[in-house]
Formats: structure tokens, sequence, C-alpha cells
């Protein structure tokens, strides 16, 4: 069985790094009542909140595209202006949190999926 790579000494490997990126691009792409997302490494699947579980403790500096796509979910900044250098840690936290937020969001049983769907619309079924 395949497991996420370790840090070494808060440092990530590129592979992890690289694994961080596909998170966030699969976080953008959850679509509403589908269940969090995953990512694959070496065939195993993982969910995104995995990944970001991982890389809680890299001290390693987060490249600058991404840094970009992580300030665009958050509406406090995440440093000051004249730093735009944050580690990948800080950024594992914030999406560990928006994952987390996202989840409780989610309807967890079909009345509650059939509900958000017909939202706003005619009932499907009448008693």
């Amino acid at each position: 069985m395949s497991h996420l790579p370790e840090l070494h000494d808060g440092h990530a490997p590129i592979t992890l790094q690289q694994l961080f990126g596909e998170a966030l691009d699969a976080y953008d792409d959850w679509e509403p009542g589908s269940g969090e997302p995953t990512v694959t490494h070496d065939g195993q699947v993982y969910p995104i909140s995995a990944v970001f579980e991982r890389m809680r403790s890299c001290t390693d500096i987060l490249p600058n595209n991404l840094v970009v796509i992580v300030k665009e979910r958050v509406t406090k900044p995440l440093t000051n202006e004249a730093y735009d250098q944050i580690p990948f840690s800080t950024a594992a936290r914030v999406m560990g949190i928006l994952v987390r937020r996202r989840r409780r969001s989610e309807p967890s049983d079909i009345a509650g999926l059939i509900e958000m769907m017909t939202q706003g619309r005619p009932a499907l079924v009448r008693g």
C-alpha cells in the first residue's frame, strides 16, 4: 500500500509539493453535492484533506502561483503585503479549514440533497 510522502525536517519532497497544487485545483473544481475531491499518488487515491493535513508542518515556501490561489480563497490577508512568502504550513492550515467548512455545508443525506437541489423550484412530489 502506498502512502503520502513524509516530510524531512519540515521539508516536503517535490512530489508532495506538486500534489498540494493538484489538491488546490481539485478544491477549485469541487461541485456542490459531489463529496470531497481526491488526488492520486502512486496509484493510491487520497482525499484532498489528507494532502493538506500532511503539509501542516511543512516549512518550505509556497510558490507564488500557489500563493495567489490560496489568497483568493480567504477574506483576511495571510501576510503583510510587503511579504508574499508564506510557508506551505500556513496554506495547508487555511485549506484544511476551508475543506472542513465545505464538508459541513454539504448535505449528508438524500433528503438534504433533494431539498438543496429543489430550493426555489416547484416541488417534484406533492403530498
